[in-house]
């Protein structure tokens, strides 16, 4: 069951999006903009999962619908990482003859593409649209799907590792099967830690379930734990970060959320900003300025970059941060500050 709330209210319903259904609300930017004439937009949203990278990306592409001044009504849906429940609330949105469907996260968008052809989607908080099957290719789509990639920039991120961990020789790449962008990412992180002289060994769960003892069966066996931008490892940063930081093993990150939530440290992007660049790619299609087979993939710039440490956690595993420099930002209260480079 759908209920209809205000503009407002569905931005403060982020944080605790409830499984399956959110809300619907009527909404539109305080701006004008007579090219979107009276028409109100049937907007669908397909969030995978609750975690923090994730809810910032669809408060991010609230704010671009409201900042372009179209007129827009929205329905917020949340599967709760359950493959059926994509399915089911895809065909939903579908059926509903939404003008636009946002999918968050790729198998979000796998299932929303799978129930139509027709119906315009944009997705964000996806790290390779071609490899999951998504578009013909990342320059030119070729078909209903475009939106904005979250690819991590996982050799600055093996740099960071280095220069906190100087004396690591093993680390763990953690994450989940179920995923197909976490492999791209996993063998990313196996050329950079190749490049840095690291052992890498592959730890895999097929579901939150088993993260507690995938993490344990690290502990002893390598120096450091590397987490990509996995949705069922990022919703579960809580349980990695109790078991690796009891063992005082350092956990370096794909995205700031997983360090808000215990993780070391991680040099990553800023999901808002990721999801307002496909609010902005959503209001060209609805405007009929651009169609989403003529898009390319978007990415956010290294210079969008943010540095993030976690004082507490660094504390608890025996890491000099000061290493870092003034660049690094924690999320234990410090100021925040972009970087470049890590």
């Amino acid at each position: 069951m759908t209920k209809n709330v205000t503009r407002r209210d569905a931005i403060a319903l982020f944080g605790g999006l409830a499984a399956f259904t959110l809300a619907g609300c009527s909404g539109g930017g305080s701006g004008s903009d007579s090219s979107a004439g009276s028409k109100t937009y049937k907007i669908g949203v397909l969030q995978l999962t609750e975690h923090d990278a994730l809810d910032a990306a669809n408060k991010g592409f609230v704010s671009a619908l409201d900042d372009s001044g179209i007129k827009y009504s929205i329905d917020q849906q949340n599967a709760q990482n359950d493959q059926s429940a994509c399915q089911t609330i895809a065909t939903k949105l579908v059926n509903d003859g939404d003008d636009l469907i946002l999918a968050i996260a790729t198998p979000a968008a796998q299932a929303v593409a799978g129930a139509t052809t027709d119906i315009p989607i944009v997705g964000t908080a996806i790290t390779d649209f071609a490899a999951s099957g998504l578009v013909d290719s990342n320059d030119k789509p070729g078909n209903n799907v475009t939106g904005t990639s979250d690819l991590t920039p996982v050799d600055d991120q093996f740099s960071l590792l280095v220069k906190l961990l100087p004396d690591a020789k093993t680390v763990g790449i953690l994450y989940c099967t179920a995923e197909s962008n976490s492999d791209v990412q996993v063998k990313m992180a196996e050329e950079a830690a190749k490049k840095r002289n690291l052992t890498a060994t592959r730890y895999s769960v097929s579901s939150s379930n088993e993260i507690q003892q995938v993490v344990e069966s690290m502990v002893g066996k390598v120096d450091a734990c590397y987490a990509p931008t996995d949705n069922t490892i990022a919703a579960g940063m809580s349980t990695v970060s109790m078991v690796a930081n009891e063992n005082k093993l350092p956990v370096i990150c794909g995205e700031k959320g997983m360090v808000d939530n215990g993780g070391l440290a991680t040099y990553g992007i800023d999901y808002e900003k990721l999801g307002y660049k496909a609010g902005q790619m959503a209001v060209k299609i609805l405007k009929g300025e651009s169609k989403p087979a003529d898009m390319p993939i978007e990415h956010l710039s290294a210079k969008e970059c943010t540095l993030s440490t976690n004082q507490k956690t660094a504390e608890a595993v025996g890491v000099d941060l000061t290493v870092l420099g003034d660049s690094a930002t924690s999320s234990d209260g410090a100021d925040s500050a972009d970087s470049a480079s890590a």
